[in-house]
């Protein structure tokens, strides 16, 4: 299993559309995936935030999927920069 993190800056002019279109996002990835992510921000800086995903059984499926549901809620219109994705499993 994997757990997915993606973080990104929002750009202050865009926040109030940056929280509705990551709960979009979120929202479509539960209801096709059935997968629930969350979505945090860092605790210095309100404009950075984070996705995480977990115990997802094929990343790379899942990936696409969360692609195709960011284009859909048009977060990256609302971001500073690219989202970044890290991906960990549970060690040994």
């Amino acid at each position: 299993m994997t757990d997915l993190y993606v973080y990104y800056r929002v750009a202050r002019p865009r926040l109030t559309e940056a929280r509705a279109a990551a709960a979009a996002v979120l929202d479509t990835m539960a209801a096709s995936s059935g997968v629930t992510g969350t979505l945090h921000q860092r605790a210095d800086d309100a404009l950075t935030w984070m996705e995480v995903y977990r115990n997802i059984p094929d990343a790379d499926p899942f990936l696409v999927t969360l692609d195709a549901a960011v284009d859909a809620a048009g977060l990256m219109a609302c971001l500073d920069g690219e989202r970044h994705v890290e991906r960990f499993i549970l060690c040994a």
